[in-house]
């Protein structure tokens, strides 16, 4: 009872999980008011001058061809309706013949939704609910199986070039180079639990974004006259399918040097690349968010020892699932399946106890020889070899765990803690 009253959250102790999305969530919503600042400070100036400039040409108009106030706005509204159906002063493509339909299809599976078409028909309406349903959750779906294999060629190539780096680093025994047998066996262990750091995935997909970006912003300023600035703005709204719908490529009827088709072809190319590499960088970096929200975690953890009691120090205290960690922390921890066996079956009747679902790798810790071999295929994963197909890992052909964390599971150093 002391230590609860004396707690600085006021309350009884707090699973870490817990902890960790509120932190999460108090982090988005300081963000988000961050940002609000720097955007009003930004661009509200700009909003008032154009406003003030708005009210002098709507005066000066309506007195030049004496129209009444009434009647202008009247004939603006019009103007917005039609706006809004695809009407434009300047001639652009058609919104609903095919291929400006397979256009807006794309935007609203990708998650895009520019905004500069949208159904006008009840019956649009209602096919545009069930018709993203499925669409959008098959292009999230494309999106995780992208991922998952651009970590895989990602951690092969990274591999192979660590296996360079360390049979160079072998040095001669008693004056005679060591032959590769040796070399095999004395760091093979190293080398099969070698997994690449989140920091250089990062970097790699990063770098790929940024090359795809500039080369799509180099077209977009020669096809949309565009600053490059500005095509750098539009690809990012788009490949991170923001979609503001200020700015929209290939909405031309036709473009010069008759290289319309070419164009399309590529502005489909570019968004469908970008996409991909943007998703898979969000990911990476959320990966990179965990750690520091761990991090901080560990540093409130002195201070306030009944939110998150210290660990080994509450009998039905099983360890945490999903945690990422840096490499520092994680070695502290034996790897050994003896060592894990043990503990999860110290905990494992406190978790029944308490109601809570064991997850797979509590099954499959009862059992040593299961237990390996699914360590084994994790291995291979980052390795980068095939998997062999495994009736407690893969019952539908699909990796273990769910959405994007479920894939980098296990595949990157610092997501190398058992669950």
């Amino acid at each position: 009872m002391a230590c609860r009253s004396g707690c600085c959250c006021g309350s009884g102790p707090i699973n870490e999980d817990n902890a960790r999305f509120l932190l999460l969530a108090l982090f988005i919503v300081v963000y988000l008011l961050c940002g609000a600042a720097v955007f009003s400070a930004l661009e509200h100036p700009k909003e008032r001058e154009a406003k003030e400039r708005w009210a002098q040409r709507f005066e000066h108009f309506s007195q030049k061809y004496n129209l009444s106030k009434k009647e202008l706005n009247n004939f603006l509204r019009n103007y917005e309706e039609a706006n809004v159906a695809g009407i434009r002063v300047d001639a652009i493509r058609p919104r609903w013949d095919f291929t400006g339909a397979f256009y807006f299809v794309g935007t609203v599976v990708s998650t895009i939704g520019f905004g500069m078409t949208t159904p006008a028909t009840i019956g649009g309406k209602v096919f545009l609910m069930f018709y993203g349903l499925l669409g959008c959750a098959a292009t999230i779906l494309f999106f995780n199986l992208f991922l998952e294999r651009v970590i895989t060629v990602i951690a092969f190539v990274l591999k192979s070039c660590y296996e360079r780096r360390h049979n160079k680093a072998v040095l001669p025994q008693n004056g005679r180079q060591v032959s590769e047998g040796n070399r095999a066996s004395g760091g093979g262990e190293e080398l099969a639990g070698w997994k690449p750091s989140v920091y250089c995935v990062m970097l790699i997909l990063g770098a790929a974004a940024v090359l795809v970006s500039c080369c799509a912003s180099l077209m977009y300023s020669a096809a949309e006259g565009w600053g490059y600035l500005d095509s750098l703005y539009f690809c990012f709204v788009a490949f991170s399918t923001i979609g503001f719908g200020d700015m929209v490529s290939s909405q031309r009827v036709a473009y010069e040097g008759h290289a319309t088709v070419a164009y399309r072809l590529g502005n489909f190319f570019f968004i469908l690349t970008g996409v991909c590499c943007i998703y898979s960088l969000f990911n990476v970096i959320s990966i990179v968010i965990k750690q520091v929200l761990n991090w901080l975690l560990r540093r409130l953890e002195a201070p306030c020892r009944c939110c998150f009691p210290r660990r080994g120090h509450h009998p039905h205290r099983h360890p945490r699932r999903n945690v990422v960690a840096p490499g520092h922390l994680r070695a502290r921890r034996d790897p050994s399946i003896e060592t894990d066996a043990i503990n999860e079956s110290e905990t494992d009747t406190g978790r029944r106890l308490s109601g809570e679902m064991i997850s797979m790798r509590d099954f499959l810790a009862a059992n040593k020889v299961n237990l390996a071999i699914m360590q084994k295929q994790l291995s291979e994963m980052a390795i980068g070899n095939q998997r062999q197909s495994s009736s407690s890992s893969r019952q539908n052909g699909f990796s273990g765990g769910v959405g994007a964390l479920g894939i980098m599971n296990n595949r990157l150093a610092e997501t190398s803690v058992d669950r």
